[in-house]
């Protein structure tokens, strides 16, 4: 962060001002915590005064969402975000997005469920983000951030991989990094695309139909099901490449590591400090982060398994990535589960405590 100007802020924050800094041409969402700050940031900054963004509130998610269609479907980078039971509203239009091959931002500020749930922090909507929680066979790119920094810049990235592939992308947070303060650095400012360099950029988009080309259309619908089926072959074609290049994941104290604690998001921080608590009391331990919920790096976890006694998958939720990590391990190593439900955020020490008694004690 030498020589850059640093900030401290909320996580929520930081996606706003990144949301402008990027060259966002819109942003369609309504209010529920724990993300609401989001647009408060938003509504503060007026960014439609200096950049011309559209910052509009819907009359709900599910009207957000198709707005989300509408501008991204013109070549617009347009973004909404909402927590667990909005994005649960949202489904039918990230999977119309997904067959239509529709580039759109999603962010998901996680909060405990099921149904309307609580409104503290949680990591129980994995599934529903790495499913694809709507109808049909999809994915879509999901980023978990760690930190108020990645918030900042997942945003621009999740940008990127959604027009690079024609996909919807989602930053799957949770509460606690959209909530916590710390410094980070905002990315540098990018104007909006000009008229002209959307139709460069994105020949799909309905912008109007010049002589030159045929009449786009955007839609999911067919029905004709030998086309249908060429359409979705063609869809795991391109999941199949995304899968092949862009898996992003970090790993802490691997060396030299016996056990391993997978983990994401909020509870790859306080991980963290459990393998600092491990490691005082002889316990080698490392940590491995997917930073890409999907594509999932099954193969790097593969490969780390053949080598480590045990691996402890450490969620805040009862168990939706653990499923992930078995397959990937494929019986190489044990792999057991310790996760807090109802919003209550695991400590360190039981961490700790739940890799001795459910691996390193059973060995």
């Amino acid at each position: 962060m030498a020589n850059q100007e640093v900030t401290l802020m909320k996580g929520n924050e930081a996606i706003a001002h990144a949301c402008i800094r990027c060259g966002a041409d819109g942003f369609f969402g309504y209010p529920i915590t724990p993300q609401s700050e989001i647009i408060e940031t938003l509504a503060l900054l007026k960014p439609w005064e200096t950049s011309g963004m559209v910052v509009l509130q819907a009359e709900s998610e599910v009207a957000a969402i198709n707005m989300v269609y509408g501008g991204a479907g013109a070549g617009k980078r347009v973004i909404t975000t909402s927590s667990s039971p909005g994005v649960a509203l949202m489904q039918e239009g990230i999977s119309y997005m997904a067959g239509a091959e529709i580039p759109g931002v999603i962010v998901n500020v996680q909060r405990g469920g099921p149904g309307l749930g609580t409104i503290q922090p949680s990591q129980s909507d994995y599934f529903q983000a790495t499913r694809g929680g709507g109808n049909g066979d999809y994915n879509v790119i999901v980023l978990a951030p760690a930190s108020v920094q990645e918030m900042a810049d997942f945003v621009d990235l999740a940008f990127n991989l959604a027009f690079k592939y024609r996909n919807p992308a989602m930053i799957l947070s949770d509460g606690v990094i959209g909530q916590m303060m710390e410094k980070v650095v905002l990315p540098p400012v990018k104007p909006r695309r000009t008229e002209e360099e959307i139709a460069k950029e994105c020949p799909w988009a309905t912008i109007g139909r010049p002589k030159s080309r045929p009449v786009n259309i955007m839609t999911s619908l067919e029905l004709k099901p030998e086309v249908m089926e060429a359409r979705n072959i063609a869809l795991q074609e391109k999941y199949q490449k995304i899968r092949d290049t862009e898996v992003r994941y970090e790993m802490e104290q691997m060396e030299d590591a016996d056990y391993v604690i997978v983990a994401f998001g909020s509870a790859a921080r306080i991980a963290e400090k459990s393998i600092e608590n491990a490691r005082e009391q002889g316990i080698k331990v490392g940590l491995f982060r997917p930073i890409t919920l999907w594509p999932f790096p099954e193969k790097e976890i593969h490969e780390l398994a053949k080598t480590k006694k045990g691996i402890l998958v450490a969620e805040v939720n009862a168990g939706q990535m653990v499923q992930d990590v078995r397959l990937a391990v494929n019986g190489q190593t044990p792999v057991e589960h310790f996760g807090r439900l109802g919003g209550i955020v695991p400590e360190p020490e039981e961490i700790v405590e739940a890799l001795k008694q459910l691996i390193i004690y059973n060995e």
